[in-house]
């Protein structure tokens, strides 16, 4: 059906058998018999041939979406030196990653199976005051659970991380489908001024890396993090280049024993002058006892206040705080013909897809660009650059319009193309190419 050469197949029969000679041959007899009898008879209609990647040299292994996040959670707690605390309901598609968890007690991991959503998340609220990484996974319907407890982890200014494995919806909706539905509800779906910094992973392999980055975040700015993944990430699987975890950088959280070099006693709510970030002080360090809690604080003191000045700059400290991180974030980068007229946006899952199409398209002489965003909110710093440099901009998701309504808002005057599936399936490349050729050539496209 591929044209594959088999003899990698071949290798592996001799490495796996080649002391038992009559084994291996009869193997290799299956194997080639099989492969040229569908050749000689012409079995199938259609050939393809795969173009594959250049891969780096290393150890690979295969590994899904669910299994890779839940790593990448291990080695940011490695890196933090924060022991890692699970508190979780097992909800498709994201049960896998608390399945994955369990495994490693041996490395520190604590994994709790709540009774619901709800015990699940403050539970893991719970293990981040106590100074432990606190991770909770879930999928829509269980979000729209947890909002409360995500609100009172902003108010509390505590280190979180929430993974929404998304899921079609409304309500239980398609829990085995996949579909990129959640994003408004991800960014906006709280009570009050609550922001929080929301990711998307883009290939199974990148959820360890965005899983790693999502806890780094969450510990260095003491803040939630809602990690998007979907099921077409978390049940799909691919080959993984095992990483060496030197290259990846140390995670610092911002102790207040270390970093507070105020003259005054330090208070609760007491924030870094640049980042506005929060000092962490664990419980149980001689000096530093405190409270923290739901009700708005005094930005001095740390007591309950109602003072509406106060509030208002509390609301604004929270807000800045979540602004200020893109100063930490990559540059977004542009794949494609950077003097194009038309700019392809995805975001999360897509990429693969969109991918696909630009480079199909690209290939028969025409000129496009894309960019694929896997920081949400905040957005890089040179977003709205790099978007202000195309005639038309087309935004492809598996929704009705999610994305392109938020960048609409951050950026204004913008007038975006739309390409939109909303199918519990994953996009078709096809599909895309034919829109976005309908584009190039003038069509008249929606």
């Amino acid at each position: 059906l591929y044209n594959k050469d088999i003899t990698p197949a071949e290798e592996l029969l001799k490495k796996k058998f080649g002391k038992k000679p009559s084994i291996l041959q009869a193997n290799i007899k299956v194997l080639t018999d099989g492969y040229n009898y569908g050749h000689n008879t012409h079995a199938s209609a259609t050939t393809y041939h795969i173009e594959g990647r250049d891969q780096r040299p290393g150890h690979y292994t295969e590994i899904t979406g669910n299994e890779a996040t839940a790593l990448g959670l291990v080695a940011a707690a490695e890196k933090s030196g924060r022991q890692l605390f699970l508190g979780s309901y097992p909800i498709t598609p994201a049960t896998d990653i608390l399945h994955t968890l369990a495994k490693y007690k041996a490395l520190g991991v604590k994994t709790v199976q709540a009774e619901d959503e709800i015990a699940g998340i403050t539970t893991a609220i719970g293990a981040s005051y106590a100074g432990a990484l606190g991770v909770t996974s879930t999928s829509g319907p269980g979000l729209a659970l947890k909002s409360e407890a995500l609100g009172y982890a902003v108010m509390t200014e505590l280190p979180l991380v929430l993974v929404d494995v998304m899921r079609g919806g409304p309500s239980t909706g398609l829990p085995t489908k996949s579909e990129q539905t959640d994003l408004l509800q991800a960014l906006y779906g709280r009570n009050g001024e609550s922001p929080l910094v929301v990711m998307a992973a883009t290939t199974p392999t990148d959820c360890f890396d965005a899983a790693f980055e999502a806890a780094r975040i969450a510990l260095e700015h003491m803040t939630p993090v809602i990690l998007l993944t979907d099921a077409y990430l978390g049940n799909g699987a691919s080959a993984w280049r095992i990483p060496d975890l030197s290259s990846y950088p140390e995670i610092k959280p911002p102790y207040v024993e270390r970093y507070y070099k105020g003259e005054t006693p330090w208070k609760p709510y007491f924030r870094d002058p640049e980042s506005y970030v929060r000092y962490w002080a664990i419980p149980g360090v001689e000096g530093f006892e405190h409270r923290v809690g739901g009700l708005e604080k005094d930005s001095e003191t740390g007591v309950i206040s109602t003072e509406p000045r106060n509030h208002a700059r509390m609301v604004g400290y929270r807000k800045e705080k979540i602004a200020r991180i893109a100063r930490c974030l990559p540059q977004q980068e542009l794949i494609g013909d950077e003097d194009a007229d038309v700019l392809v946006i995805g975001w999360g899952s897509t990429y693969g897809h969109i991918l696909s199409a630009v480079e199909g398209i690209r290939s028969t002489g025409r000129k496009i660009a894309m960019t694929h965003f896997k920081y949400i909110n905040p957005l890089p710093s040179n977003t709205e650059e790099i978007v202000r440099r195309f005639k038309k901009v087309v935004v492809v998701e598996q929704n009705t319009g999610q994305f392109a309504a938020y960048l609409s808002g951050q950026i204004g005057g913008l007038e975006l193309l739309k390409f939109n599936r909303v199918e519990g399936q994953p996009l078709k490349v096809a599909e895309i190419s034919d829109y976005l050729l309908g584009i190039l050539d003038g069509e008249n496209v929606k």
